[in-house]
């Protein structure tokens, strides 16, 4: 798909989780200010790793039309540099997956969504979970 709203192709980008993160960690890990720093790659890393994702999607667009993305996202405890969880996204941030990004971890740190559940839902169909979880 295009477009702000766009799901990527789940043959190449499925999702992955890190192990690192459970469910009896998530006040240490993903519920804890400042996480995502401690385990987000360097863009020197993403860089060349945005290029060829692009080209894997059979894209040739300027790479500013694009943020390399995690499905599932670090906040949710997604894998931090594993290919089958980064994708081409089109469009700048912030966009409406950020926005569904966030009520997910808050509802997990909450405890009223199971992280594993969240990491499911957003990997399945974010865009129809963003519908029913932000509008």
């Amino acid at each position: 798909g295009r477009g702000l709203l766009s799901l990527p192709d789940p043959r190449c980008t499925p999702g992955a989780i890190s192990p690192a993160v459970t469910q009896a960690n998530i006040g240490a890990t993903i519920c804890s200010h400042g996480y995502t720093k401690t385990v987000r790659p360097p863009e020197s890393v993403t860089e060349p790793e945005k290029e060829a994702s692009l080209a894997a999607y059979g894209d040739s667009g300027p790479l500013h039309d694009y943020e390399y993305d995690h499905l599932v996202p670090l906040e949710l405890g997604g894998a931090p540099n594993d290919p089958r969880n980064l994708w081409p996204e089109p469009g700048r941030t912030p966009n409406p997956k950020d926005e569904l990004e966030n009520r997910l971890r808050e509802m997990v740190c909450a405890g009223n969504l199971s992280v594993a559940t969240a990491q499911r839902e957003i990997a399945g169909d974010w865009v129809a979970t963003y519908h029913r979880f932000v509008g």
